[in-house]
């Protein structure tokens, strides 16, 4: 507890000290900011990675608005002048409370790992290239800076590139993609409830996203066929849980996502829901052993985003992730089915609740969040949690924050959590230049 209390008092500050002595007016220059000739806080609210209705149309536009650089253009040729990039970085400072051998009298003896305090330095990091590929025409890539076993498959982290037609307003969009760890909906998303794993207003994901707590993040590759206007969007995809050379054949999952976000008196609003269904074979019968994957889970949310006399952002969410109907691990080919976002006879089903208000416009942010979660085992299943959140923006791409979180339920219970943890703290620098 005294950790935690330190770690509280030296986060609390730093932004102080950075309030103080830091210009109030900041310039950010990532890839986007680059290409288009804007700072980053004309497509984010509050701050990154959350997206505003600019923002939202950049996005759906392929990436390809330009404003700040010449083009080299040609026949059939658009191209900016400059490849753009930029590089991402989380360092972060992770602790929880438990004990990790409880029956070990010495208390450094018995904590390990993020109970005794972890940094995390990087935490991620990866060179993100996108941007304008042709007038229709962009691409981002995730280049992932972390080295590992797979080479190949970690510096192409995540990849799609929208291939955009304009029909005089709204835009139709197909977008082949590929993620490690983004999901389903990476190909396209617009709203900031964690129906995509990293468009979210805290670090604490789980905590405070229901899509996130279900599990619908992980390796997925496919297309999304998307129609899009300033007042919604349809996404259909088609795709399988693999990243990288793996053979699924066309029998793809499906996951679709529709949205409305219009404009009510000043209040940019979000509503929509998202489903996943189907199952996809991965791997070679003839050669190897398969998976199938059966993707059954649906979800729905809301988000408001408007101002109180200080910026206010609210954000809602409902999940559920059906149960696993696997009856057989093991078919006669030799075949495993397994059901990728819940192991468990039950349904998993989360709901989340989560506040942000901008203290200080454009550079400190206070947020509370709550999430109801049952994890579909037969018995202790409930994982409540219960988050605290600051955020300080050193510079528009520069970002210091602090998540608290506390949990409860039956799931938290000593014979289940033998380390008796119930405390997540995290703080975490984040940049993007």
């Amino acid at each position: 507890m005294k950790k935690t209390n330190m770690l509280v008092t030296f986060a609390a500050f730093l932004t102080f000290s950075a309030w103080l002595w830091i210009a109030p007016e900041a310039n950010a220059v990532p890839a986007f900011a680059r290409q288009t000739g804007v700072a980053c806080s004309t497509c984010h609210f509050q701050h990154y990675p959350a997206l505003n209705a600019f923002g939202r149309a950049f996005k759906a536009g392929g990436y390809t608005q330009v404003g700040g650089q010449s083009l080299i253009e040609g026949d059939d040729l658009s191209i900016p002048a400059t490849l753009n990039a930029s590089l991402v970085t989380k360092v972060r400072y992770q602790m929880t409370n438990g004990k990790d051998d409880t029956s070990t009298p010495t208390v450094n003896e018995s904590k390990v790992g993020k109970n005794k305090g972890e940094l995390q330095f990087p935490d991620e990091a990866a060179l993100l290239i996108g941007g304008r590929a042709g007038e229709h025409v962009g691409f981002l890539l995730e280049a992932g800076l972390n080295v590992s076993a797979d080479a190949a498959a970690t510096m192409f982290t995540s990849y799609k590139m929208p291939i955009v037609f304009d029909i005089g307003g709204p835009k139709l969009s197909i977008i082949p993609f590929t993620t490690d760890g983004l999901g389903a909906s990476y190909g396209f998303e617009l709203l900031n409830t964690g129906a995509v794993r990293h468009q979210r207003a805290l670090e604490h994901r789980s905590e405070t996203s229901a899509q996130q707590y279900i599990g619908t993040s992980g390796a997925a590759e496919g297309f999304a066929f998307v129609a899009y206007n300033e007042t919604g969007f349809i996404n259909l995809t088609l795709w399988g849980p693999a990243h990288g050379t793996v053979a699924t054949g066309f029998d793809l999952s499906q996951y679709v996502r529709v949205a409305a976000t219009p404009n009510v008196g000043g209040w940019d609003l979000g509503i929509g829901g998202q489903y996943w269904g189907g199952e996809t074979k991965v791997g070679d019968t003839d050669n190897t052993p398969s998976a199938i994957y059966a993707t059954q889970a649906w979800a729905v949310d809301a988000q408001a985003q408007g101002n109180v006399g200080m910026p206010l952002g609210v954000y809602l969410s409902y999940g559920t992730a059906a149960a696993s109907k696997d009856a057989k691990n093991g078919l006669a080919d030799g075949t495993t089915k397994t059901s990728l976002f819940n192991a468990n006879k039950n349904d998993k089903t989360a709901w989340s609740i989560l506040a942000e208000l901008g203290v200080l416009p454009g550079k400190a942010t206070l947020a509370a969040g709550y999430r109801s979660g049952d994890n579909g085992a037969a018995a202790n299943n409930k994982e409540d949690a219960i988050t605290g959140g600051a955020t300080y923006l050193l510079a528009q791409n520069v970002q210091l924050q602090l998540n608290y979180t506390s949990y409860s339920g039956s799931a938290r219970d000593k014979a289940v959590n033998s380390d008796e943890d119930n405390t997540l703290t995290t703080l975490m620098l984040f940049a993007a230049f």
